[in-house]
């Protein structure tokens, strides 16, 4: 076995973890959504000038001057009747009022305190949770007003803020700074000097046949970090079960449900632990055919449903029993096969099909003739009401996750390439000159990628490719993952004199 090492320098500067959480609440389009974005440092959350755009809670790590805490942005605050769309976001933002250690009660100073306001602020006042308040938009003098109307609201001083343009953070800190720790501190700045470790090749003996060689192969994952967290987003057409799968998963309310379709606008992070494994969530917007998709905050969805299939690592894609496998949904694997990231198929309210049988059929069916680049993806029938399966449906999340970090040993690809070569030789090139395949390495792994070493590269037909990978996913015993293979030409010593 050969090994090869490599020293590499690491430099990191740690925060110390978030000790209490804000949820930031408020009536529609004050600019919540704006200042989490501003304390978490990115644009997160959806943002538009339309009252409502924002549905679900949303999380992320906040930060002033060192002051490190969770922060929540909830919905609009509306007067609705409970089983409306309305006071269902409602029942979320009051949940995540009672889960937080303070609540920032915002008001639009701009705008002056609206008889909403005043509901909203007598409703917290009724609660445990501390409450901060803040006049938003007070840049300028435009927001003077309704900053000293904000004391009507018998929440003590009003802190003025600018989300948009960053303004008044020292005074949100000086009003959270008694709920943090009593000094924040920081990890000093270490150069950690690792070692990198080739994987060990294998080398086979001479006398065992490559059946038997092959036969007896064990495929094994590159080690995974499990301080990492494994990204898992969860998308398909609005309706079809995609929030009701990860509160079954999480075992909480944790998503805004309903019969409405597109109920989900933003793209949310939770953070989850399955069997000791660190899993980070992303419940995504219902994606439409593009022709449908007209309306603005749609199309802001849409964008961060794509962006989360570009940021994971495991997408699971729900699909309707009653509705397999669609145009939109072809669109939507493909796109995620695209990407390169490991794809699972949820054939969600399994429960509710009278013929099962028939169904997988048909699945199996657009499977084999729609999506030939990727063989053999795993397909799990489910119950999001009823938890039917969604434990199977992890465990193939894990097992593909897997299979999306394998490395080959070079010894056992080159030994599989001679044999492939031999059974189907490459075809002639243009020049009736045949090409020669002289090696092939694994460049990187998430998702296994191939460079081969030939002598005409660009002659090789896509045809013979398509043959190559096929004969390594079959091989190698890496069904369902996304498999790229590269051709280059070997770098000629003597090109250079």
């Amino acid at each position: 076995m050969s090994k090869r090492a490599s020293a590499k320098h690491k430099t990191a500067r740690r925060a110390s973890s978030p000790t209490f959480s804000l949820a930031i609440v408020g009536r529609p389009n004050v600019g919540k959504s704006t200042l989490f974005n501003r304390l978490v440092g990115r644009r997160s959350a959806l943002v538009h000038d339309r009252p409502g755009v924002t549905r679900d809670r949303r999380e992320g790590i906040g930060d002033i001057a060192g002051l490190t805490f969770k922060v929540i942005d909830t919905a609009g605050y509306e007067d609705s009747a409970a089983d409306t769309l309305e006071g269902r976001m409602r029942a979320q933002t009051e949940k995540a009022v009672e889960d937080a250690d303070v609540a920032l009660l915002l008001v639009d100073a701009r705008a002056g305190i609206t008889p909403l306001d005043e509901h909203f602020a007598a409703l917290l006042r009724k609660m445990k949770t501390p409450v901060i308040l803040g006049a938003n938009k007070c840049e300028g003098k435009a927001g003077e007003a309704g900053l000293y109307e904000a004391f009507s609201l018998g929440l003590g001083e009003p802190i003025p803020l600018s989300a948009e343009h960053g303004e008044g953070l020292d005074g949100l800190f000086q009003a959270l700074a008694p709920y943090g720790p009593p000094e924040e501190e920081f990890a000093d700045e270490n150069d950690e000097e690792y070692e990198e470790e080739d994987q060990d090749e294998l080398i086979a003996p001479e006398d065992v046949s490559d059946d038997e060689f092959f036969e007896n192969f064990e495929l094994k994952p590159e080690e995974i970090d499990p301080e990492r967290p494994l990204q898992l987003a969860i998308i398909g057409r609005p309706n079809t079960g995609k929030s009701t799968l990860i509160n079954r998963l999480l075992g909480d309310e944790r998503m805004l449900t309903g019969p409405e379709p597109g109920v989900t606008r933003d793209s949310i992070e939770v953070d989850w632990m399955y069997e000791g494994r660190r899993i980070r969530l992303v419940d995504t917007a219902g994606v439409r055919r593009r022709a449908r998709v007209t309306d603005a905050v749609e199309k802001l969805s849409v964008g961060e449903t794509f962006e989360a299939i570009k940021m994971a690592e495991v997408v699971v894609l729900v699909l309707d029993a009653e509705a397999v496998l669609d145009k939109q949904e072809l669109t939507l694997a493909r796109h995620v096969i695209e990407e390169g990231r490991a794809l699972v198929i949820a054939v969600n309210k399994w429960d509710a099909v009278k013929e099962k049988r028939s169904a997988l059929q048909k699945l199996s069916d657009k499977l084999q003739t729609s999506l030939t680049q990727v063989r053999g993806i795993p397909t799990v029938t489910i119950s999001g009401n009823t938890g039917l399966r969604v434990n199977e449906l992890m465990d193939e999340v894990l097992r593909i996750h897997a299979l999306w970090n394998a490395r080959l040993p070079t010894a056992a690809l080159n030994r599989w390439l001679n044999d492939a070569t031999r059974a189907h030789p490459p075809p002639l090139s243009a020049h009736k000159l045949r090409v020669k395949l002289k090696y092939i390495t694994q460049a990187k792994t998430r998702p296994p990628t191939f460079v081969i070493f030939s002598t005409r590269p660009m002659d090789l037909p896509e045809a013979y490719t398509r043959y190559l990978v096929n004969g390594i996913r079959e091989t190698f015993g890496l069904e369902g993952v996304p498999i790229r293979l590269f051709t280059r030409k070997p770098k000629n010593p003597y090109d250079e004199r």
